[in-house]
């Protein structure tokens, strides 16, 4: 087998492994002297269900030709997310970007994938399958998915922060759980 083919079949091998999900299409036009141009404009979010995952815009003429774009431009940008167990995310987070805020919560085994439209094409790409989300502010795809993309690359796994201190991931967990034992008494008590 000759390098060229060795490399086609770990190409095909990585598009067989990697989900994509079609966020939205919108058609656009541009306004120029002669008139309005159409066009499309894709959202596309790409994923291996296995802790990486990115999104990508793409703009054609054609349908087919915005999604591919937008395909390769998500493959292009694809990040890496530590996840608890394989199916969560290891602490609630909050971020937001231009309008749209995001709330993420580490949920127990069995809860689902508790969120909306693009958020759950995240989640699912991902492979996180126990999450609650909140979304407030705008609905717009763009900034919803931007804002769980900056949430998602905020998290940090408690073996991280180990060795940044210097410590333990006993002594890390421990303190975690402990916080959130004395967040959740002073909920109870109000």
């Amino acid at each position: 087998m000759s390098k060229q083919q060795t490399k086609n079949a770990q190409k095909e091998k990585v598009a067989t492994e990697i989900v994509e999900r079609l966020v939205s299409i919108n058609r656009v036009s541009k306004t120029v002297k002669g008139g309005k141009n159409m066009s499309f404009s894709a959202l596309v979010i790409v994923g291996d269900k296995n802790g990486r995952v990115g999104f990508g815009k793409g703009n054609a003429t054609e349908v087919s030709d915005a999604k591919n774009k937008a395909f390769e431009s998500a493959k292009k940008s694809m990040i890496k997310v530590s996840l608890k167990e394989g199916r969560t995310i290891h602490h609630d987070i909050f971020a937001s970007f231009c309008s749209a805020k995001v709330y993420l919560r580490s949920a127990p085994a069995g809860t689902g994938v508790i969120a909306g439209g693009p958020m759950r094409a995240v989640f699912e790409c991902v492979g996180i399958s126990d999450v609650v989300a909140k979304s407030v502010g705008t609905s717009n795809p763009y900034n919803m998915v931007g804002a769980v993309f900056l949430a998602l690359k905020k998290l940090v796994s408690p073996k991280i922060i180990a060795e940044r201190r210097g410590k333990e991931i006993s002594e890390i967990v421990k303190r975690r759980n402990l916080a959130i034992k004395k967040q959740s008494e002073e909920g109870g008590s109000k």
